[in-house]
């Protein structure tokens, strides 16, 4: 592991202590885990956005009067 140096206001820091007694972790793992759960969530927006992007230059060419509807059988 390396050692980092991060500037927190007051506040944020007064937080994150907080949520690190909580969670019964230390302040250091508390930053790992919600770092990690950060970029998690931005690499999986970055990959709906390129799905998005696919779909809207290549949108979805299905012939909706293709679709039959299903009806049950009457008794």
């Amino acid at each position: 592991m390396e050692t980092i140096q991060v500037v927190l206001d007051s506040a944020l820091l007064r937080a994150a202590d907080g949520a690190a007694k909580r969670a019964h972790i230390n302040r250091s793992a508390l930053i790992r885990n919600t770092l990690r759960e950060y970029l998690k969530r931005l690499s999986v927006r970055e990959m709906e956005a390129r799905d998005r992007q696919g779909y809207e230059e290549h949108p979805d060419t299905w012939d909706s009067s293709r679709e039959r509807v299903q009806t049950w059988p009457r008794e």
